[in-house]
């Protein structure tokens, strides 16, 4: 077989087929090369979900006529010299321009600030036209339209263009969060128009832009570093969660990137305190040293490699848990406007139609004069008027509601405030100097002792069962390495490993309190996540998991009747550990509702 050389155009459609995926990958092309030439204002327009019309404009530095020729041409960039161990701009390979024009129509229109005219060049199917001027504003606008007409197969692995669109919609997002100078506007006749005004350095203004204020309300704000590698950004508290992924952004000096290592460690940020299912929502941006950061193992640009990936994933688990220890225990706000959506009236559902037949209450003129609390109690009624038959089990034993005295104000200035009734023998409510807080007692308590239990466990080395006969677990010799070169840490957690020859390792220990279990799956498991995270905490998140089953059936059960004393102390040990605010299994374990709200309900506000 003859070996030839494949035409330009060709190449070109090879390039088109890794970079250029979709119109949403030409649009995050385009947008890189116009924040590349330093535009304060980018506007993208579409039609066909981007598959008959692209259109990126901005204002940025522009291009002359020699460069415009040069755009077009396969590595032709001005980002980067000899070296890519310093890209510090988000496009550096020169490809993105001539892979569109490979396969759509593609016109570029350009002015630099000094030009008394603007240039453009054409490029069909692969084809390049000469440059020629034209009238054109300083900047660049690029026109794709089109998209892989040349190349029709194609076009039938596209999506429809509401699912093209709504894909442009999320680069445009991810972008805007990146550079929240840049000014966005995303409009055409196949979508609502988007319009993200700059927000300069307010980086926390521009993310509820785009995610909502909600995300602002419920927002932690991390900044750490560790041996030159910088974390900042925002993460939700653990009960603003959402059901997928698509409110995660992460960065990499300013890069968009959908890494496997920073998604693996922010899950393992939130362990024990986001529910199976749900996904904490999250804007983390990195900076880190160029030449430590590989941004060239994708076509996209979308996938980065860390020279010590142990670092960034161990600085993004200590931020954040860091964070949330220090403020994640508060309520998320979306538990408080739910419990105002079940209160307004509108959208009450009574049991049955009010009337004066029905009605428990009577006028106080057909009332007996009653003195003292005493005989209000004997009337069935409570010491603030309600009726006692509404709730049978409340008149059984009822909580005192008397006129708190100067020590019992006290607790109010806690931020949980302090106990004031139970309700349904599973719902604590407390009033603080601003509000009300609505407690769950049964998944309050469970946090609370699986957090002493998980303290005590890691306090000190966990008791091991030795085996009666060791376990072999046949490995290849770089996972043996790699356990054996661990296995300190493992006997701390109870698991007790050797080498066993080249291709082997002996378990001769495990956790006492995993009892019998599988321990060659448990070490494979193990050699897994150390061949791809350098790290292994398979064991302690079983060790963890059973703390929190073990703490489940040995709190406070729903149905318990608690004293005002009991219900106190809950309140105070909830203030004083981290996590409290969520129970084990992620459900948020107290609901606080603002004064403000509840006059609002009332109407007096």
């Amino acid at each position: 077989m003859t070996i030839r050389q494949l035409s330009e155009t060709l190449i070109n459609q090879i390039a088109a087929g890794e970079v250029i995926e979709r119109p949403a990958s030409a649009t995050k092309e385009l947008i890189e090369n116009a924040i590349d030439a330093g535009a304060s204002r980018i506007e993208i327009a579409t039609a066909g979900g981007g598959k008959t019309l692209l259109r990126v404009s901005d204002n940025g530095s522009g291009m002359s006529p020699g460069d415009l020729a040069l755009a077009v041409r396969r590595h032709c960039t001005s980002k980067i010299d000899h070296s890519l161990d310093d890209v510090r701009t988000l496009g550096f390979r020169g490809e993105a321009l001539p892979s569109i024009g490979s396969v759509a129509k593609l016109s570029i229109q350009s002015r630099t600030a000094d030009a008394r005219e603007g240039s453009e060049i054409a490029v069909v199917g692969g084809r390049v036209e000469p440059v020629r001027p034209t009238p054109a504003n300083r900047g660049t606008v690029v026109e794709v339209r089109d998209l892989f007409f040349a190349t029709p197969a194609r076009l039938k692995f596209m999506k429809s263009e509401k699912a093209e669109a709504a894909a442009i919609t999320e680069v445009v997002r991810r972008m805007a969060i990146a550079f929240p100078a840049v000014r966005f506007v995303l409009s055409g006749p196949d979508r609502s128009t988007l319009e993200l005004p700059a927000t300069g350095s307010d980086r926390l203004a521009r993310i509820a832009q785009v995610l909502g204020k909600d995300f602002r309300d419920n927002a932690i704000e991390i900044d750490a570093e560790r041996e030159g590698v910088r974390l900042t950004g925002f993460a939700g508290v653990p009960t603003f969660n959402r059901g997928n992924s698509l409110q995660q952004f992460a960065f990499v000096n300013g890069r968009p990137v959908q890494d496997k290592l920073i998604w693996s460690a922010l899950r393992g940020a939130y362990a024990e305190t986001v529910p199976s299912g749900r996904y904490p929502v999250a804007v983390l941006e990195i900076a880190i040293d160029p030449e430590l950061v590989d941004v060239n193992v994708h076509p996209a640009k979308s996938d980065v490699r860390f020279r010590d990936p142990g670092l960034v994933r161990g600085l993004i688990i200590g931020a954040i848990r860091q964070a949330l220890t220090r403020e994640g225990d508060r309520a998320a706000t979306s538990g408080a406007a739910g419990l105002m959506r079940a209160f307004r009236p509108e959208t009450a559902r009574p049991s049955q139609p009010w009337s004066p037949s029905t009605s428990p209450y009577r006028p106080l003129a057909d009332q007996p004069a009653l003195n003292g609390f005493s005989e209000i109690r004997q009337a069935g009624f409570d010491q603030a008027g309600f009726d006692m038959g509404i709730q049978p089990s409340a008149r059984a034993e009822p909580i005192p509601t008397m006129a708190p005295t100067a020590t019992e104000a006290e607790p109010q200035r806690h931020p949980l405030g302090a106990a004031r009734a139970q309700l349904h023998e599973n719902y604590i409510v407390a009033q603080t100097e601003d509000g009300l807080v609505i407690v769950d007692q049964h998944a309050a308590h469970e946090r609370l002792v699986f957090e002493a239990m998980r303290t005590a466990l890691h306090a000190h080395p966990i008791p091991a069962q030795a085996l009666l006969i060791p376990e072999i677990v046949d490995l290849p010799e770089d996972d043996c390495d790699r356990l054996v070169a661990h296995a300190e840490a493992f006997a701390r957690l109870g698991l007790g490993i050797e080498r066993f020859g080249p291709g082997a390792v002996a378990v001769r220990e495990t956790p006492a309190m995993l009892g019998e279990m599988d321990a060659a799956g448990l070490v494979r498991q193990l050699a897994d996540e150390l061949a791809e995270w350098d790290t292994a905490n398979g064991l302690a998140s079983r060790l963890d998991y059973l703390a929190a089953t073990m703490a489940c059936h040995g709190s406070v059960r729903s149905g318990r009747r608690m004293r005002p004393e009991e219900m106190n102390a809950l309140l105070r040990q909830m203030e004083t550990t981290p996590g409290s605010g969520q129970c084990n299994h992620g459900r948020p374990t107290y609901i606080e509702l603002k004064l403000a709200d509840i006059e609002r309900l009332f109407g007096r506000s």
